[in-house]
């Protein structure tokens, strides 16, 4: 039986630092340039499956570019279901993303207060008075929906319960592993100054 690592700290399957095969290796290489590091869930996660199961990953990175929803509100949502469900590491990196794109700080600093904070239009509060729901309580009152529908249309609503799902597979997965923050969203920042500078 081999022997599992059960502090907080640490991720309960040791992280592999050193994959076998080219196309992991290759794999290692290209997140390293994305991100500044390996990301803790391809050493703790993907380098242990097969490689389809990675592709199974990188395909919902993919589908989200089909999407019609603005990048901030596609990001807007995974943040939320995110934070709801306490996975530090898909905190983080969709942090890391909107710091990349530029996108409106203080808007994701406020994400606890959408219901009060102007940061927030109304159509907004309804999209995560909705998201909130589905995560926390995985239903969804009828009210909430008719809210969303006046704002949304049914495509933009569709999108949104793919993100909610789709989110899910990520932090549970993580959850599951005990794989906390990579602390790219410092490494997105730290890049983001230094170019900023010249």
């Amino acid at each position: 039986m081999n022997a599992v690592n059960t502090s907080y700290a640490d991720t309960f399957l040791p992280p592999i630092e050193k994959p076998n095969g080219t196309i992991m290796k290759l794999v290692y290489a290209m997140t390293r340039r994305q991100f500044g590091k390996v990301v803790t869930p391809l050493k703790v996660f993907s380098a242990r499956l097969p490689l389809t199961f990675g592709l199974f990953y990188a395909k919902i990175s993919k589908l989200d570019k089909k999407l019609l929803l603005p990048p901030e509100t596609v990001l807007l949502v995974r943040q939320q279901v995110a934070r709801i469900n306490v996975c530090l590491f898909c905190i983080d990196i969709a942090r890391s993303f909107a710091v990349k794109a530029s996108m409106n700080q203080d808007k994701f600093d406020a994400l606890d207060r959408y219901n009060t904070s102007p940061l927030f239009s109304d159509a907004e509060r309804a999209l995560l008075d909705y998201v909130t729901e589905l995560t926390r309580d995985k239903q969804v009152n009828p009210d909430t929906f008719h809210r969303l529908s006046g704002f949304y249309s049914e495509r933009a609503i569709c999108e949104i319960v793919w993100l909610v799902a789709s989110e899910h597979v990520y932090n549970i997965t993580n959850i599951g592993l005990n794989i906390h923050s990579d602390m790219l969203c410092d490494i997105s920042s730290r890049s983001a100054i230094a170019a900023s500078r010249g």
